[in-house]
């Protein structure tokens, strides 16, 4: 099975993807993470990466295609991938239907956590005190926010018309957003 979770930075995508791989023995494709991999690695596409978060820019979709490939054409992960945090473009949601198309792959569920900026900013405070995130800043978070629903109101409006969209309130407590995608997944 593979799912897509949508929602701004801060609006509990990888609670919710730590969350499916555990239940169907899935893997969590995380552009965060894959991201912030590269920065601790101090390669070049780190140091990329690194400027354009600093500045609340989003990565170049050819650095962020390029990792995807890799994964969705990695056998071990074929149909079990949870996308948390991609496709955040036009240009990149067109990239995962190519790749999913020539790896023989679909996309069952696509969640959309929506979720205000307000919001945001009260669970970005909590965990950049608990996780101690770089990029976890009051301005950077607004940055990304503004720009994450400029981009990606396309994307949703793109895949919005699909039969396995589903929008939930991300403002809701974790336990609820969790109940919420259990009653959309039919196993």
């Amino acid at each position: 099975m593979n799912i897509i979770l949508f929602g701004p930075p801060g609006a509990g995508k990888g609670t919710q993807a730590k969350y499916l791989v555990k239940k169907f023995n899935c893997f969590q494709i995380s552009t965060g993470d894959l991201l912030r991999n590269e920065i601790q690695k101090n390669s070049e596409i780190g140091k990329k990466i690194i400027n354009n978060m600093n500045e609340g820019k989003f990565v170049s979709d050819e650095i962020v295609n390029k990792i995807i490939k890799d994964i969705v054409f990695d056998p071990q992960m074929k149909n079990k991938l949870i996308f948390d945090g991609y496709p955040r473009s036009i240009s990149q949601a067109k990239n995962l239907d190519n790749l999913l198309d020539n790896s023989n792959q679909k996309i069952e569920y696509i969640f959309f956590l929506n979720v205000s900026r307000e919001v945001i900013l009260s669970r970005i405070q909590k965990r950049k005190i608990l996780e101690k995130r770089s990029d976890d800043d009051e301005n950077t978070i607004i940055k990304r926010y503004e720009k994450y629903m400029e981009t990606t109101s396309p994307v949703l409006d793109f895949y919005s018309k699909n039969t396995n969209f589903y929008e939930i309130d991300g403002s809701l407590q974790i336990d609820d957003i969790t109940a919420k995608i259990n009653d959309f997944i039919k196993v």
